[in-house]
C-alpha cells in the first residue's frame, strides 16, 4: 500500500517565550503539542470531576445525614458521569494518541492537524459550557430550559472536537506510514489507536445524533413527544455514558500493555495476527451504540424455547461475548511474556494495572446484561464504569512516563512512579469493588441513563448488612485515586521543570518513535525511515551485536 508522509503543516522551531510562545501554542500544528492540549485538559477535568465524585460518595455513606439538596444531587451526579467520562476519559485517550501515533509510524505530521487542533477548542469551550450550563440547573433533570439546551449543545461540542481527533488518528494510520510499514507491521500502540477510533467514529455520530435530537424536541416540545423534558438526556443518550460504549475509548490500553512488555522483555511479540486480531475484536461492542439499547440476556433464560433463547444469546455474543473474549485473549498473549523476567520499569507496571483493570471492566460489562444477574439499576454498573475509567487513566499516566521524553526530553523519576501506580490501582479497585459488592444487594444506583426525579433513592437506601460500609470504602477509594492522580501531576511538572536529560532510547524501545531526537523537534525526523520488520530498532540492536 502506498503511503504518505505529510509536512506541509509542520511548525517552524519555537520563537521564544511569552506571548510568542502562547501564540504558538493556540496556533499549533505539531501533533505532540496538539496531543499535551487534550492530556492537560483531561487531566484538570477528571481532577475536577474526581472532586465531585469523591463528596457525592460521602453523601453516600450515610443514609441519615446529607450534604447536598435532593433537588442538586441529579446535576452533581451528571457532573461525575460527563465529567469523567467525556471530559477526562476521552481528551487523555485521545491526547496520547494523538502526541504517539504519528512518531509510530514515522510520520513527520498527523494528518489533518488543523482539524485535530480545531477539535481541541471545540472540545475545550464545549466542556466549558457544560459544566456552566449544569451549574445553571441545566443538563440531565435541569430545571431551566436555557441551560438544558445550552447543556445539549455544548455536549454536541464537546463530541465534535473529539470525533475531529479520532478522524485525524484513523487517517494517520491508514495513510501516513513510513514506506516498508505495512499494516502487518504497525506497533501495537498505534493498531488498537485504529481500532478505537473507527468503533468512535461510529459510536459518537450516534450520541450526538441522539442529542440533537432531544434538543430539538425540548426546544419544540410537543403533547405527545417521547423525547420531550430533560429527562428525555437521560432516557435516549444515557447509553453513550454506560458500557459498553465506554469500554471503546480503553482499547487502546492493550495495546500500550503489548508496547511496554515488548519493551522490558526484549522480545518480539508473538503471534502478531492473533493479537492484533484480539484488540480488534473488542472493537465489536461498538454495535451496542448502534441498536442505542441494552443488548441483554433476558431473566428466567434457561426457561425460554430454542427460538428465544438464541434470539437473545447471538446479539449477546457478539456485543458481550467476543470483545470479552478479545480483551482476554490480548491481555493473556502479552502477560505470557512476563514469565522472561522483564525490566522492571515503571510504564510497564501502569500498563499491566491498566489492562487487569479494563480486562475485568468488560467481564463486568458482560455480567451486568445477564438478566438472572437482576443487576440492571444498581451500583453494580458504577463500579463497572469507574473500572472502565480509571482503566484509562492509569494507562494515560503510564504513556506520559513512558512517551514524555519525546514530548519534553526529560524523564520521570522511576521510584515516585511506582508508587504512585500501584497506590492508583488500589484506589481504583477500592473505588469500584465496592460498588459492586452492593450492586449484589439491590443497592439503587445513579445510572446516567436511569437517574430519575427520585434522586433521593439513590442516596437514601438499606438492604441487609452494613451499606454504609461500602459506600465509605468506595469514597476513600475516590479519594486515594485524586490524591494519586494529584500527586503525578506534581511530581510530572516537577521534573519536566529540570534540565533535559532524556537519552534519544531511554527503554530500548523497538519502534520508530524511539529513533526520533528527545524531546522530538516539530517535524519528528530529520529523513523519512524505512523499515523491512515490525521491530525496526530491535532489528539494529540485533544486527550490531552480530557484527560486534
Amino acid at each position: 500500500m502506498t503511503t504518505t508522509i505529510d509536512t506541509t503543516a509542520s511548525n517552524a522551531p519555537s520563537a521564544g517565550t511569552g506571548l510568542a510562545c502562547v501564540a504558538e501554542w493556540l496556533t499549533t500544528t505539531d501533533h505532540k503539542r496538539i496531543g499535551r492540549l487534550y492530556i492537560v485538559g483531561g487531566a484538570l477535568a477528571f481532577l475536577g470531576a474526581a472532586v465531585v465524585a469523591v463528596l457525592l460518595g460521602v453523601e453516600r455513606t450515610s443514609a441519615t445525614s446529607e450534604l447536598f439538596e435532593i433537588n442538586a444531587l441529579s446535576q452533581l451526579f451528571a457532573v461525575e458521569r460527563f465529567g469523567f467520562t467525556y471530559l477526562g476519559l476521552a481528551p487523555l485517550m485521545i491526547g496520547i494518541a494523538l502526541a504517539v501515533v504519528p512518531l509510530q509510524l514515522g510520520a513527520r505530521s498527523l494528518a489533518f492537524p488543523r482539524v485535530a487542533a480545531a477539535g481541541f477548542w471545540l472540545w475545550l469551550v464545549g466542556a466549558a459550557l457544560a459544566i456552566y450550563s449544569i451549574i445553571n440547573n441545566g443538563g440531565p433533570n435541569g430545571g431551566n430550559t436555557r441551560f438544558v439546551e445550552l447543556f445539549n449543545l455544548s455536549a454536541l461540542l464537546v463530541i465534535a472536537g473529539l470525533v475531529a481527533g479520532v478522524v485525524c488518528l484513523a487517517t494517520s494510520v491508514l495513510t501516513t506510514r513510513a514506506p516498508g510499514m505495512n499494516m502487518r507491521r504497525i506497533p501495537f500502540f498505534s493498531w488498537s489507536v485504529l481500532i478505537a477510533s473507527l468503533a468512535l467514529l461510529i459510536a459518537l455520530p450516534v450520541v450526538a445524533g441522539d442529542l440533537l435530537f432531544s434538543w430539538l424536541a425540548y426546544r419544540y416540545p410537543s403533547p405527545d413527544n417521547l423525547l420531550s423534558g430533560s429527562q428525555a438526556i437521560n432516557d435516549w443518550v444515557g447509553f453513550g455514558f454506560s458500557q459498553p460504549t465506554t469500554l471503546l475509548f480503553v482499547i487502546p490500553v492493550f495495546g500500550f500493555f503489548a508496547e511496554t512488555v515488548a519493551t522490558a522483555t526484549g522480545q518480539r511479540l508473538r503471534p502478531r495476527g492473533v493479537l492484533f486480531g484480539a484488540i480488534g475484536l473488542a472493537g465489536i461492542a461498538v454495535l451496542a451504540t448502534v441498536v442505542q439499547a441494552p443488548v441483554t440476556l433476558r431473566p428466567a433464560f434457561s426457561a425460554l424455547n430454542l427460538g428465544d433463547k438464541l434470539a437473545d444469546l447471538v446479539p449477546f455474543a457478539l456485543v458481550h461475548g467476543l470483545p470479552l473474549l478479545g480483551a482476554f485473549v490480548a491481555f493473556a498473549l502479552v502477560a505470557k511474556n512476563l514469565a522472561t523476567r522483564p525490566k522492571l520499569q515503571s510504564p510497564l507496571v501502569f500498563a499491566f494495572l491498566a489492562a487487569l483493570l479494563a480486562l475485568s471492566a468488560a467481564a463486568a460489562s458482560a455480567l451486568l446484561h445477564v438478566g438472572d444477574a437482576e443487576l440492571a439499576g444498581t451500583t453494580f454498573e458504577e463500579g463497572n464504569w469507574l473500572a472502565v475509567v480509571f482503566a484509562g487513566v492509569l494507562a494515560a499516566m503510564g504513556a506520559v512516563v513512558y512517551w514524555g521524553p519525546k514530548w519534553w526530553g526529560r524523564e520521570m523519576p522511576t521510584r515516585p512512579m511506582l508508587e504512585l501506580a500501584v497506590l492508583t490501582f488500589l484506589g481504583a479497585e477500592l473505588a469500584s469493588l465496592p460498588l459492586l459488592v452492593a450492586g449484589f444487594a439491590d443497592q439503587p444506583s445513579a445510572v446516567f441513563p436511569a437517574l430519575s426525579a427520585n434522586s433521593n433513592a439513590v442516596v437514601n437506601f438499606a438492604y441487609g448488612g452494613n451499606p454504609s460500609l461500602w459506600n465509605t470504602l468506595s469514597a476513600v477509594g475516590l479519594g486515594l485515586v485524586a490524591l494519586a492522580v494529584l500527586a503525578f501531576v506534581a511530581v510530572a511538572v516537577r521534573a519536566l521543570r529540570g534540565e533535559a536529560n532524556a537519552a534519544i532510547d531511554p527503554w530500548n524501545g523497538q519502534t520508530l518513535e524511539w529513533a526520533a531526537a528527545s524531546p522530538a523537534p516539530a517535524d519528528n525526523f530529520p529523513v523519512v525511515h524505512i523499515v523491512s520488520s515490525a521491530e525496526p530498532l530491535l532489528d539494529l540492536r540485533v544486527a550490531e551485536r552480530s557484527s560486534s
